[in-house]
């Protein structure tokens, strides 16, 4: 029988044949079918019906065919341009299957990493207090970082929402890294120039294994001049990925409550070393 005709049990009831598509006992109702079962109204149907597919707001449910094609379009559009965002965005998203796992079980079993999965803190402009933090004595966290989003007119509201990571807390997960992106910025004294961009990418690529921070790290440098390229292969590079191995995850430290901290022991605590 087509999905969402009807057929008789032994009963003698009719009810809808289950969709070949959907896991058994998790059949829904198709959209065309009168919804009045139970005594709920057909939006109340409707909305337990997407609660089938998505795992939390904005979620995108994808198969492994889907992911792999947005994954190179996303991969050829990120490299014809950086700063295509959205690109990178479902680049990171489609290929992190296995790096954002391994992420997560890192904050699982790390006392503060584990607060972190746990109360879910995000930053955002919603919930900094800019005014306190411009407040704050040169060379701390918060400064440094408010001085940073100014100096480069940047706005933590610009990260994307995840859409296509099948897994709510591993969505949490990868928008948590894209919100301290800009901190990784503060402490590693970069600014968001494609050179200062590149730099990030190496110290990510070693800190959490995804696969765009690698690609960015690689193929980043393209955009470069001769002399900025001999700057980033002699000095800058061998750097970030010294910090990169060096420094505890950069996912188990709660920003939030460090504003006051000095950038300079924050970096010691963490294990990065000094810029050059």
């Amino acid at each position: 029988a087509r999905p969402g005709s009807v057929r008789r049990g032994r009963s003698g009831r009719a009810g809808p044949v289950p969709h070949p598509l959907l896991p058994a006992g998790r059949a829904c109702l198709s959209h065309t079918e009168p919804r009045a079962r139970d005594g709920r109204s057909g939006k109340e149907e409707e909305e337990e019906e997407e609660g089938c597919y998505r795992l939390y707001p904005g979620h995108i449910p994808t198969s492994p065919l889907q992911k792999a094609l947005l994954a190179a379009g996303s991969a050829f559009m990120a490299l014809y341009d950086p700063y295509r965002h959205d690109m990178v965005a479902v680049l990171g998203e489609t290929t992190g299957c296995l790096a954002l796992p391994n992420l997560r079980d890192k904050m699982k079993h790390h006392p503060e990493g584990y607060r972190i999965l746990q109360e879910r803190p995000r930053i955002r402009l919603s919930t900094l207090d800019m005014a306190r933090l411009r407040g704050l004595p040169d060379g701390s966290l918060g400064r440094e970082y408010v001085r940073f989003l100014e100096e480069n007119k940047v706005s933590p509201d610009t990260r994307m929402p995840p859409k296509f990571v099948d897994d709510e807390e591993l969505a949490y997960v990868i928008q948590r890294y894209r919100e301290v992106h800009d901190m990784m910025h503060t402490l590693l004294g970069m600014p968001t120039n494609m050179l200062g961009e590149v730099v990030v990418k190496w110290f990510e690529a070693i800190q959490t294994g995804l696969p765009m921070c690698v690609l960015g790290a690689v193929f980043g440098p393209v955009h470069l001049s001769a002399r900025k390229l001999q700057v980033l292969a002699t000095e800058l590079v061998p750097w970030a990925i010294r910090s990169g191995r060096n420094a505890n995850c950069i996912l188990n430290v709660y920003y939030e409550q460090r504003w006051e901290q000095s950038v300079e022991s924050l970096r010691e605590e963490i294990g990065i070393f000094p810029p050059p």
